[in-house]
C-alpha cells in the first residue's frame, strides 16, 4: 500500500485497442497490469514510467469519457520530465507520435517540446536547462 500521494492519470483510448507498444518504445513504459475485454482488446492497462503510474482505459460513452481522437479535441497534456528531451522525442517519433512542435530551450528553463501519441494525447517532454 502506498503512504505518498501521487499522481496517476487516466488517458482514455479507443474501444478495440489491443497494443501498447507505443509507450514501451517512446518512453520506457513497463506495463504493471492489464485487464482484457472477452475480445482481447484492453479494457484497462495500468503503466509505469519510472516510477510514474498511469492508466490507459477504454472510452466510457455512458459517463462521457472519450479518447481524443474521437473527439478531435485534448482536454489536457501529459507533461513527461526526462533527463533528455531531444532524445526522448526522437524515439517517440520513431514509435509512432507525430511532432507538434519541435523541442525548444525557452527562456523560463525549461527545455521541452511536444507530440501526439497514436491515441490523439498530446505530451509535453520537458526538463530543466
Amino acid at each position: 500500500m502506498h503512504t505518498s500521494t501521487y499522481f496517476a492519470p487516466q488517458l482514455f483510448i479507443p474501444a478495440g485497442v489491443t497494443n501498447l507498444q507505443f509507450y514501451q518504445a517512446a518512453f520506457g513504459a513497463v506495463e504493471q497490469k492489464r485487464f482484457n475485454n472477452d475480445d482481447g482488446s484492453i479494457h484497462v492497462a495500468e503503466l509505469c514510467i519510472n516510477g510514474a503510474l498511469f492508466h490507459l482505459h477504454e472510452e466510457t460513452p455512458r459517463l462521457q469519457l472519450f479518447s481524443p481522437l474521437n473527439t478531435q479535441h485534448a482536454s489536457a497534456i501529459i507533461g513527461l520530465f526526462v533527463p533528455d528531451v531531444d532524445v526522448v522525442m526522437q524515439q517517440a517519433l520513431a514509435a509512432g507520435a507525430t511532432l507538434v512542435s519541435p523541442a525548444t530551450s525557452y527562456d523560463y528553463g525549461y527545455r521541452q517540446g511536444e507530440i501526439k501519441d497514436p491515441f490523439g494525447h498530446t505530451w509535453l517532454i520537458q526538463m530543466h536547462c
